[in-house]
């Protein structure tokens, strides 16, 4: 199936692919980021292809070690075919992705992750917002500058005891 959907890809977009490889039986496909729609539809509608389903949105973070700093990695997976296919993007902390919510609806909250925890944007989507961090939260604590802090646990049998805004460096507050 590798080479079906690697001579697919060649024929139709050559000029739009920037490197493919094979790394443990899964094709990987690195993409310009204005063309991810597009090549996305045509390995979702393609009758023989079929990558009816986006199982995970993710990203890696290169700082210091490549330019652009950012890979935001998709995988798609086609139901009927069982076979995996694996896309990604290179973009630098102020580019902006094109959503995939338009193609598959779980791109909604996986690209709202990805925003969430490394602060990259996906243009047109319908409500980038973060989704696991408070929304009083600075920064983006999968991004490899974000600085390791901790936070003492406070245990006590009664809940107003517990000074909840202890103060918490993420959040913005000083040491002081």
């Amino acid at each position: 199936m590798v080479s079906a959907v690697e001579e697919k890809l060649k024929k139709e977009y050559s000029d739009k692919i920037q490197e493919m490889f094979t790394f443990r039986d899964d094709l990987n496909v690195v993409v310009k980021p204005e063309h991810l729609p597009e090549i996305c539809r045509y390995l979702k509608t393609d009758q023989d292809l079929k990558f009816n389903f986006l199982s995970c949105i993710t990203a890696v973070d290169y700082l210091g070690r490549r330019q652009p700093r950012f890979e935001i990695v998709y995988m798609l997976f086609s139901i009927p075919n069982h076979y995996r296919i694996i896309l990604k993007t290179r973009v630098d902390e102020n580019d902006a992705v094109p959503s995939l919510t338009s193609l598959w609806e779980t791109a909604d909250w996986q690209e709202r992750e990805v925003f969430d925890m490394f602060g990259l944007k996906f243009s047109g989507h319908p409500n980038l917002t973060r989704i696991i961090m408070d929304d009083d939260w600075v920064g983006h604590p999968q991004r490899k500058d974000f600085p390791l802090t901790y936070e003492l646990p406070q245990f006590s049998f009664s809940r107003d005891d517990i000074d909840t805004r202890a103060n918490a460096p993420w959040r913005g507050d000083n040491d002081a």
